[in-house]
């Protein structure tokens, strides 16, 4: 194997690339067949590979970017803390993981407490499910079909779509349609008919499986995976109500949509709702190291002062992973990415979208809020019909070989940059779709 800068020896991308293929088990993948994109190095918004090619990232690898690569206050203060300590268990008091803590419960609603932090997401709606069960004594969990809230026991049981199948082996779930009026399950014709019609079945859901039995409802505030799939107004504070009216706890999940993908610190925020518990990841450090964790309102926090929590993690709250998060949301604020990501998502951003949904019949819709975009592909804009999977594999290849990353599910486009995006990147990035887009154009019939 050759190392690089040893003289004139340099790594290739096909270094790299058979050293995965030789070692490397991916996630949600047949391995035989696979060819992995291979990267180097990055910075900002963009990221480049061994062999020079260079890539505006559009997709913030798994959404969870959001300050961009290779920050210089974050590394600083990550650098920092590898210095003093690099790691310490749980149980003990740690100054970053206080001041993390205390800057994330900053930023949440009046009434939010404490934080328990976890290594991801995932395991931040395991922890989430298991306080509401203890706190209720209950043991339901209402959740969409439309999500996705991890890949552990009962975050995968949660979560909505086919990858929840093989994997069901947690009890107690029970799914829902949460609305989409795109793909309207109700037969609505406007935002007003889908949120009262989604409220209705959420209710009957309620009554028929038992509220005493319900200990969660667990929702994203948007919808990330399953589409950005922004509730219409009126709907979130009607799932508040309903969870209120039959005792039921409410969480949140802000790992996708949470701090500043939105152009707000929490997508919630839009919708002018409080949940009891909020689970978080991926943004909370823009995944310089791993970190994720639950912030628990006051009462479910002093429920647990004399009655005794059955979980907990080796590295919850990390050092390293709480030092990143302090800089992270120290140099947000500093730098007004969250007001950064409002504007130039809200403003450029979605403006070039809607023009490419004018432009091309390719687009069967936009939507989004933020730096949390997507474009629809359709083949038959009356009858919706999704593009193909094999069709989509080739525009995300076309994309990718115009020097753009992007995060394609299914039938969409997901647009969605660091929050640190400037207009001039987007400008450039909305120039690739555009000519890709061009390129498959035939396909709608």
């Amino acid at each position: 194997m050759k190392l690089a800068l040893q003289g004139e020896n340099f790594l290739t991308n096909n270094d790299v690339r058979q050293l995965d293929r030789s070692y490397v088990f991916h996630s949600w993948s047949a391995q035989g067949n696979l060819n992995p994109l291979v990267i180097a190095g990055a910075k900002g918004c963009q990221l480049w590979d061994y062999d020079g090619k260079k890539y505006l990232d559009f997709s913030s690898q798994l959404v969870n970017v959001n300050i961009g690569y290779q920050h210089p206050k974050v590394l600083a203060a990550m650098k920092a803390q590898l210095e003093e300590l690099v790691t310490i268990a749980p149980a003990t008091a740690n100054l970053a993981r206080g001041e993390a803590a205390k800057r994330i419960v900053e930023l949440a609603p009046a009434g939010f407490h404490k934080v328990f932090f976890t290594n991801a997401g995932a395991d931040a709606n395991e922890n989430a499910i298991r306080m509401a069960r203890l706190y209720t004594g209950r043991d339901k969990v209402l959740s969409a079909y439309r999500s996705y809230h991890g890949n552990t026991g009962s975050a995968i049981a949660a979560t909505g779509d086919w990858r929840r199948v093989p994997n069901e082996y947690s009890r107690g779930h029970v799914h829902f349609f949460n609305p989409y009026l795109y793909r309207s399950e109700f037969n609505a014709t406007n935002e007003q008919e889908e949120c009262a019609r989604a409220l209705q079945h959420l209710r009957r859901i309620i009554e028929c499986e038992g509220p005493a039995s319900i200990a969660a409802i667990l929702l994203e505030s948007i919808p990330g995976t399953a589409g950005i799939l922004v509730p219409p107004a009126g709907y979130m504070k009607g799932v508040r109500a309903l969870a209120d009216e039959f005792g039921i706890v409410l969480i949140l999940d802000e790992v996708m949509a949470g701090f500043g993908r939105t152009g707000r610190w929490f997508a919630f925020e839009h919708d002018d709702v409080v949940p009891d518990l909020i689970t978080f990841a991926k943004g909370v450090n823009a995944g310089y190291v791993p970190a994720g964790g639950v912030l628990i309102s006051e009462a479910i926090s002093h429920y647990f002062d004399d009655h005794f929590f059955a979980g907990g993690l080796t590295y919850s709250g990390h050092p390293l992973a709480m030092a990143a998060i302090v800089a992270t949301l120290d140099a947000m604020k500093e730098e007004n990415v969250v007001e950064n990501a409002a504007l130039v998502g809200d403003g450029a951003l979605r403006a070039g979208l809607n023009a490419l949904s004018e432009k091309y019949a390719l687009v069967g819709e936009v939507r989004g809020v933020g730096v949390f975009q997507a474009l629809e592909l359709v083949t038959n804009p009356e009858t919706k019909t999704p593009v193909a999977a094999a069709d989509m594999a080739a525009i995300k290849l076309a994309l990718t070989e115009a020097g753009l990353l992007s995060f394609v599910v299914e039938n969409r486009i997901h647009v969605v940059p660091p929050c640190t995006v400037t207009a001039d990147e987007v400008k450039q990035g909305l120039a690739i779709i555009d000519q890709v887009l061009g390129q498959f154009s035939g396909l709608v019939r």
